[in-house]
């Protein structure tokens, strides 16, 4: 622990409070850190990271009803983030191959069947077909400016979803994986 040159009466009254949690939790969050941490020094230099931090509390520190727990829950989160900068990476290879340009996820390749089969729905199911999943618009917006609840726009969106669904794997032969997620299509077929 760093000392400092100032007398006690020089010494800011903060100061004196964060001195006397650490004297008495010093030991314990030291133990503590050397048990978490992967070596003695980054235990120390966290260690050294709490105090520096409770120092920076000055006087809210001192307000503090349980300052033994405040100290532990800074060096709980002091290991979470070392443990964040230490995660490993995997190095790249200097030549990646390049993604195919005309190779598109299903999903995405549906856009001239879903244009296709868009006035099929009726007017209210297009609407916020339209609105919410291609436009962006969000669901409460929507049920705002239509005088919907919530709940009633999020079935009616669900329920339009599912007839477009429909009408997919009907005119365009959508098909489906396990997951229930575009798997592939036979693209749109004829009206």
């Amino acid at each position: 622990m760093p000392q400092t040159p100032l007398s006690s009466d020089a010494r800011d009254p903060a100061f004196d409070c964060v001195l006397r949690a650490w004297r008495a939790h010093e030991a314990e969050l030291q133990a503590f850190l050397a048990r978490h941490a992967r070596d003695a020094d980054a235990a120390q230099d966290l260690l050294q990271e709490v105090f520096v931090k409770a120092l920076r509390q000055g006087r809210g520190f001192c307000e503090l009803e349980q300052p033994r727990a405040w100290l532990f829950r800074v060096a709980r989160n002091a290991l979470v983030d070392a443990a964040r900068l230490q995660r490993p990476s995997v190095a790249l290879a200097d030549e990646l191959p390049a993604p195919a340009a005309d190779e598109r996820a299903p999903v995405d390749a549906l856009d001239a069947c879903i244009a296709r089969n868009l006035p099929w729905l009726a007017d209210e199911d297009r609407d916020i077909v339209q609105r919410c999943d291609l436009d962006g618009q969000t669901v409460r917006a929507y049920a705002e400016a239509r005088g919907l609840s919530l709940p009633a726009a999020k079935a009616r969106l669900l329920r339009a979803r599912k007839r477009l669904r429909d009408l997919l794997v009907a005119r365009c032969g959508v098909h489906f994986d396990a997951d229930g997620s575009v798997c592939c299509h036979d693209g749109p077929r004829a009206d």
